[in-house]
């Protein structure tokens, strides 16, 4: 029997355009009430994966189960129209001679009419746009379309809502207050959801599972603060935040020897003394202290408002980032003092790198 929290589950899925794989063995779950995303960059595959879900494409090769229902398979294919999904898209596809009342609404035919008249209302309180409803999309804001948009796809109350870069259309401060106010509207609602985005401050600030794709497969599902904190590679570890990667030797009691001195911290994974390895190095685990023995140069400066980040060379030739309070100013060339204060050794042993590629490429 399947697990009766478990909403959606791909199962090796793979989706190809002629020759060309765009999803790869791609596997994943999602639980009831939990907001997925999917981030990665343009052209790896993560549209895709939504349309087959919403049974737009068909597979190659997998399965596609909605509530422990088989609903994608090579040669068969529930037509989207019986999957009871919701669907936002990227330009919201509001129909601009209808109210936003009629808009939420389209979707609701067949039902009683007290009841159709009853679940537009909900869905519109729940995203605060009742008092609008007799207003046209060209009538309304951006970010009001956006949430008519969520209002239209939650109203037939569906199993498992999709979203395709629902705030990309947005300017930067209403795309961070809507991506806050859309998940406690998910939340509230109860709804599952999977969406996806290029933007890591979108999936951050929504998801509470992310999976970073890259060439059809998803390198890492976790939640936000792992894939921050332990990501599972060096190319996870580049992609998700800010920071940089700097060599460093395994000691004695887990202690790890790099350009910015001993270190002794927390290590995720148990890695043998005396193994070459990166150490992934936050903005954050590099204080600025005038009076530390430890000094780098300034490369490049980045003005922020309340902070700078700077990008530092150390003395063996390794880089790092610090963020630093904007009144501590200084110019590129300058020397400064700091201090590391990395409490997590976040290791990817070299060697083990050489291997994994060396297999790859064979």
């Amino acid at each position: 029997m399947p697990d009766q929290q478990t909403v959606l589950e791909l199962k090796h899925i793979t989706q190809a355009y002629g020759q060309q794989l765009v999803v790869k063995e791609l596997s994943l779950t999602l639980e009831r009430g939990t907001i997925g995303c999917l981030l990665g960059a343009s052209g790896c595959g993560k549209t895709t994966v939504l349309r087959t879900i919403a049974g737009f494409e068909p597979l190659l090769e997998g399965e596609i189960l909605l509530d422990g229902e088989c609903v994608s398979k090579p040669g068969y294919q529930l037509p989207p129209a019986k999957r009871q999904i919701g669907m936002v898209f990227q330009d919201y596809a509001l129909c601009p001679h209808l109210s936003v009342f009629d808009n939420v609404a389209f979707g609701l035919r067949g039902l009683a009419k007290a009841t159709h008249i009853k679940q537009v209302n909900e869905a519109l309180e729940l995203v605060g746009l009742h008092s609008e409803h007799a207003r046209y999309p060209h009538e309304i804001s951006g970010g009001q379309q956006q949430r008519v948009a969520l209002a239209r796809a939650l109203a037939p109350k569906p199993r498992l809502l999709l979203m395709d870069e629902p705030f990309s259309n947005l300017d930067v401060t209403l795309r961070e207050r809507l991506s806050m106010e859309v998940r406690d509207i998910l939340k509230e609602y109860g709804t599952t959801a999977l969406f996806v985005t290029h933007n890591q401050h979108e999936a951050f600030a929504v998801a509470d599972r992310i999976g970073v794709m890259h060439n059809g497969e998803i390198l890492q599902w976790d939640s936000a603060h792992n894939l921050y904190h332990q990501p599972a590679s060096p190319q996870i570890a580049n992609f998700v935040g800010e920071g940089a990667l700097i060599k460093g030797v395994v000691k004695d009691k887990g202690r790890v020897e790099t350009g910015l001195g001993l270190l002794d911290g927390i290590m995720t994974d148990a890695t043998p003394d005396n193994t070459a390895v990166q150490l992934l190095v936050r903005p954050e685990d590099i204080l600025h202290n005038d009076d530390s023995q430890i000094t780098a140069k300034v490369l490049r400066r980045n003005f922020r408002g309340a902070n700078i980040m700077y990008t530092l060379l150390l003395e063996n030739g390794d880089k790092v980032q610090a963020l630093v309070p904007s009144h501590c100013d200084h110019q590129p060339g300058e020397n400064i003092g700091i201090q590391p204060d990395v409490r997590h050794l976040v290791l990817f042993p070299i060697d083990l790198q050489k291997r994994e590629m060396t297999t790859r490429t064979a």
